[in-house]
């Protein structure tokens, strides 16, 4: 079995960096809620800033933006890995996706809570 190259330090720093960027750009490209959810969460983040909170509530209110956008990523992954592995349809293909699609409600819903928790205590 042949050693695979792997690269250390700075090189591995910058082609990490390279591989999110090709994530971001695909997910852009290609996955219409993610367009969505990147504009509502910047045009929120931006808003955020209007708010009089301290400042660890609007890092709270950021981080729970970010984190629908993580799980919508996650959520895109899974689902790219299945079609992947078969476009025909199996019931735990199907399982996998609408749990997919549950986390990324479950953090909107979060994300909702948090904000409304915040900005109306």
């Amino acid at each position: 079995m042949q050693k695979e190259f792997s690269r250390t330090g700075f090189p591995r720093l910058t082609a990490a960096f390279g591989n999110s960027v090709r994530g971001f750009v695909y997910a852009w490209k290609s996955e219409e809620a993610f367009r969505q959810e990147a504009i509502i969460c910047f045009i929120l983040a931006i808003i955020s800033f209007f708010f009089k909170v301290r400042p660890v509530e609007h890092m709270e209110l950021i981080a729970a933006l970010l984190l629908v956008l993580m799980v919508e990523i996650i959520n895109t992954a899974i689902e790219v890995t299945i079609n992947r592995i078969g476009m025909e349809r199996h019931p735990l293909s199907g399982a996998a996706k609408d749990l997919g699609s549950l986390a990324v409600l479950l953090a909107i819903f979060f994300a909702g809570t948090m904000w409304v928790g915040i900005l109306f205590s």
